[in-house]
């Protein structure tokens, strides 16, 4: 059987539309300002990361990162409205460790923090320290703490952010781990519970080193240990927790960025670079100390393999002590 001049062209037409589909380039990325959504007010840590590295982002890609600060419900209205957003790289969120732990903490949650997110990379970690008022209490180390909760169980307080924050979780860990009765005194956030612990009206606090730092600095506030597993470099002379009294202590607050499920690979790829290359130089470096980060990075399958890892961790704490947000 012979085939025609003109059956002959088509059949050649159809075999090549896999290679010219294959050669097509990339589309172009960003062709637009990148919307980075912080689901926390404006100010703290979280938002200090998000717009120091998006400034330097944005000098690398040619596009503005602008800040969208959308607070509430522990992260959630944040995340949802990311989760929802175009899947075309020009929407990403910056989160913590709430990613992990609010599908435990909540009854009903509007997104799936997995199914409904790409990862891009882990940022940085902001150690949480524990903290007393010096003017008020006489315990000096974590073992003071330890053994005086232990000669009036129930009687301790610890303030926290609100429930299922990382200072809330720092201090549930630490009850746990050294079999105490401690009473959480749950707070609208950190400020109105710093200015309670500066007031002296709750006895301790597990507060994130950017808050504290201050008030460690002025002497009104007492460091006893810090959350992580090692030794901060904010605080170079304050032991950690598990070095200073309670073995296998480790709480490590930590940031990463994540974008909407179906975000192309090409585009999480180079956000992932341009955002680990941001974290590298020095002007970066300084901002990110000044409120007491310590930069990480990793590739979004490790982000991805630590997010499974924290979600296992906190949610079995989580059930055992019988947190509940709703």
């Amino acid at each position: 059987m012979f085939l025609n001049r003109r059956t002959l062209a088509l059949l050649a037409a159809a075999l090549a539309l896999p290679a010219a589909a294959m050669a097509q380039p990339a589309a172009p990325w960003p062709v637009k300002p990148v919307r980075w959504v912080v689901p926390f007010p404006p100010g703290g840590a979280m938002d200090v990361i998000a717009r120091t590295l998006g400034d330097r982002a944005a000098r690398e890609l040619g596009q503005p990162f602008v800040i969208e600060n959308r607070p509430g419900a522990g992260g959630n209205i944040g995340a949802d409205y990311v989760a929802k957003q175009p899947a075309d790289g020009h929407t990403i969120m910056i989160t913590s460790i709430g990613m992990a732990t609010n599908k435990a903490l909540y009854a009903k949650l509007s997104y799936d923090p997995v199914k409904d997110f790409a990862p891009i990379s882990l940022l940085a970690v902001v150690p949480n320290v524990l903290v007393v008022n010096a003017a008020r209490t006489p315990d000096k180390s974590d073992k003071d703490v330890v053994d005086h909760a232990r000669r009036e169980p129930g009687k301790l307080t610890y303030a926290s952010a609100g429930n299922g924050t990382s200072i809330h979780l720092a201090g549930e860990v630490f009850a746990s781990l050294a079999g105490l009765d401690i009473v959480h005194v749950p707070y609208k956030g950190s400020g109105p519970a710093m200015t309670d612990m500066l007031g002296g009206q709750v006895d301790l606090m597990f507060d994130s080193i950017t808050s504290a730092r201050p008030h460690i600095q002025s002497g009104k506030l007492r460091p006893l240990g810090v959350t992580t597993a090692r030794r901060s470099s904010a605080l170079p002379d304050v032991p950690t927790i598990a070095e200073a009294g309670v073995p296998g202590y480790e709480v490590s607050p930590w940031f990463a960025v994540f974008a909407p499920a179906g975000t192309p690979a090409d585009v999480v790829a180079k956000l992932n670079k341009v955002l680990n290359d941001a974290m590298r130089q020095p002007e970066t470096l300084k901002k990110l100390e000044g409120v007491g980060a310590e930069p990480i990075g990793s590739t979004p399958q490790e982000l991805a393999t630590h997010l499974h890892k924290e979600m296992d961790r906190w949610g079995q704490l989580i059930k055992e002590r019988g947190i509940r947000m709703d």
